[in-house]
């Protein structure tokens, strides 16, 4: 099993001279998920806090919305011709009455590490409906507390400090602005449902009155695990995209963007985000 940060020997050329070091790689593998003995998907994610990010992938999936919905989550033994453990298959049983039917909505291929959504088999299974409402959530935040979240989430950013090539999700607090978990991945995504699958562990869902903040851009796939959450507030460092708004203004979740220093842009339900002169 890779670890989340890898040594490899490199050749380093500055002010040209060539010499022999070391560098750390942020780790890549691929991990198959499997509901009930069923393969569902495969992604691209850096190891780590796998079953979280089973179970958050779950949540995004329209699958599960509740703890005790989870028997089991076990890598699988065996899972090369020579019966070796990889760590890289993950089984989750769940009970009967998860929405299994979501699963007839089968993905084929694998997921990378740069998109969320990939490997659907069709337009209308991109889009989830959420069990949770968000709309009427009445979470108030002051602009002065948002700005300190990006600064909060980097400081935790333990293997991206050896690597520099990792993306992070942190889920805040509303009131206070103080993190309640982070969680950093090769994919933007991932480390998104490792948040999401943290909170299920916990029995936090829906996520009511929290902000999930993210490293990167805000595209559509990070709004729609937000919304199947109940996170009323997805702010990051970068921008939305068109259709990440679009689910946002629809759903009623608020989306932060460019949120870097005391300066942000709000794209919708701006009502939530305070301005103290």
């Amino acid at each position: 099993m890779t670890k989340p940060a890898v040594r490899r020997r490199v050749t380093i050329v500055e002010n040209g001279r060539a010499r022999r070091g070391e560098d750390r790689l942020t780790g890549e593998e691929p991990l198959e998920i499997r509901v009930n003995g069923r393969s569902l998907a495969v992604t691209m994610r850096t190891p780590g806090h796998d079953v979280e990010l089973a179970l958050g992938f779950l949540v995004s999936e329209g699958v599960i919305t509740r703890r005790d919905q989870v028997h089991t989550a076990r890598y699988c033994a065996g899972a090369t011709d020579e019966g070796v453990n990889t760590y890289n298959v993950l089984d989750v049983h769940v009970a009967h009455d998860a929405h299994l039917d979501h699963l007839a909505l089968e993905r084929h291929g694998v997921t990378s590490s740069s998109c969320g959504v990939c490997g659907k088999t069709s337009i209308d299974a991109v889009t989830t409906r959420s069990a949770f409402e968000v709309d009427s959530d009445p979470l108030r935040i002051e602009a002065r507390l948002l700005t300190t979240m990006p600064d909060r989430l980097r400081s935790a950013q333990r293997v991206f400090d050896q690597t520099g090539g990792l993306h992070a999700a942190g889920l805040f607090d509303g009131r206070t602005g103080q993190p309640l978990v982070v969680r950093e991945d090769v994919g933007r995504h991932n480390a998104v449902d490792k948040v999401v699958g943290w909170a299920l562990e916990h029995e936090k869902l829906p996520l009511s009155g929290c902000v999930l903040m993210v490293s990167g851009r805000a595209g559509f796939e990070l709004a729609q695990k937000a919304s199947m959450a109940g996170v009323p507030m997805l702010a990051a460092v970068s921008a939305p995209s068109s259709l990440a708004v679009d689910l946002a203004e629809s759903a009623g979740l608020t989306v932060v963007g460019f949120l870097r220093g005391e300066s942000m842009v709000v794209y919708s339900r701006p009502d939530r985000v305070e301005v103290v002169q």
